[in-house]
């Protein structure tokens, strides 16, 4: 069920600061928001949620952690809507910061923050968007209603500034970050469950079965591996609108032994800790949660060069990096580190380190309430 306005406290004492999302699904973002909203400091910043979707499985830490949830249950073609119904709740509840999250409720968030007079207005840009040029449009058109886009790596910066036409006066780069205890802590899956053999070595691709994520360029790549390493397995873990394609394919390849689908689980800590190589496979990205979470697991990363896989990875010394959209450099990589792995594990360990000191979560909170603080500074007079 919403939660009707009427629920949302009224207590006003730290800078009050408004977070809109456009669902709570358990996807990187979401996920990236639950951490910043329950780690900032309650003494300084009162933080309250805005969900567009209907109720999704990530309010429910959020509540947890005493973080006030609304959610709208919008639907698509919902637009001008649910603009009216945020706005008017942002009128009641008076932030002074609305940050948002997620390209649908950059642009709602604006509207309505800019209708109900919300002083300070954040955008989050997570990707490198190249699905279309209306989203950029968009983002062009309603710019001038944002204080600061925290874009999530430098290369997102770069093509908000190139092909976005953002300005770079208000772009700055905030990364993800990574629970890297809960990962490195983790206690290996038994991968049996999936129909892998004991004995087996698992490629490991997790994220949604998507065209972005490229699964079929990794399903090319593996065509011609798994012949040569009859102990070669691969295990997706995630869903999307490719799986059925996918599953029809490994048929025809008569590959069913072989890959393996897992489908969204909650025990992916274990899984990293389970498998041989981390695949990234995408074909464009932001800052790839799943890779960061690879890294703290201390698995060896094979990645396409995509959007923030350069603030991560260094070619060869914390994991291998190839071409984006080429299955035969991606194969290329794979047989490499299958063939040393003294040389895998030694960058998984050095990658390992980079996100345990540069990617912790209480890092990354820090910038963003430097941020928030520096937006609310007032202005220097000028001598």
């Amino acid at each position: 069920m919403p939660v009707e306005s009427s629920d949302l406290p009224t207590a006003a004492a730290p800078t009050r600061i408004a977070f809109c999302i456009t669902d709570l699904d358990a996807g990187g973002a979401e996920r990236a928001l639950v951490q910043v909203v329950t780690r900032l400091d309650r003494s300084r910043w009162e933080p309250f949620v805005f969900c567009l979707s209907p109720e999704g499985e990530l309010a429910r830490p959020l509540r947890d952690a005493g973080v006030a949830v609304v959610c709208l249950g919008a639907q698509k073609r919902q637009g001008l809507s649910v603009v009216w119904r945020l706005s008017r709740l942002l009128v009641k509840l008076r932030p002074t910061i609305l940050q948002t999250f997620l390209h649908h409720a950059n642009i709602v968030g604006r509207l309505a923050g800019k209708a109900a007079r919300v002083p300070v207005i954040v955008s989050g840009i997570r990707v490198a968007e190249k699905r279309g040029g209306i989203r950029l449009w968009l983002d062009r058109a309603t710019a001038w209603m944002v204080a600061r886009h925290v874009c999530v790596s430098q290369d997102v910066a770069a093509f908000s500034a190139a092909r976005g036409g953002l300005p770079v006066s208000k772009l700055c780069v905030i990364p993800n970050g990574v629970d890297a205890e809960r990962l490195s802590a983790a206690e290996p899956a038994d991968l049996s469950q999936f129909g892998i053999p004991p004995a087996g070595r698992t490629l490991l691709f997790v994220g949604r079965l998507d065209p972005q994520k490229g699964p079929f360029v990794l399903m090319a790549a593996v065509r011609d591996l798994i012949p040569r390493h009859p102990d070669l397995h691969v295990l997706l873990v995630g869903d999307g609108p490719l799986r059925e394609n996918l599953q029809s394919w490994v048929a025809k390849e008569n590959l069913a032994s072989r890959i393996h689908f897992a489908g969204r689980r909650d025990d992916v800590p274990s899984i990293f800790k389970a498998a041989e190589l981390f695949v990234l496979s995408s074909l464009w990205e932001g800052l790839p949660n799943v890779v960061l979470e690879a890294m703290a697991a201390g698995i060896p990363v094979v990645a396409s060069r995509v959007e923030g896989i350069s603030d991560l990875l260094i070619d060869d010394r914390t994991g291998l990096v190839v071409p984006a959209n080429s299955s035969a450099d991606l194969a290329e990589a794979i047989e490499r580190l299958l063939a040393d792995p003294q040389h895998a594990r030694q960058m998984a360990h050095s990658a390992q380190r980079i996100a345990n000191e540069d990617f912790a979560w209480s890092r990354v909170v820090e910038q963003y309430a430097k941020t928030y603080s520096e937006l609310l500074a007032p202005p220097r007079s000028k001598r």
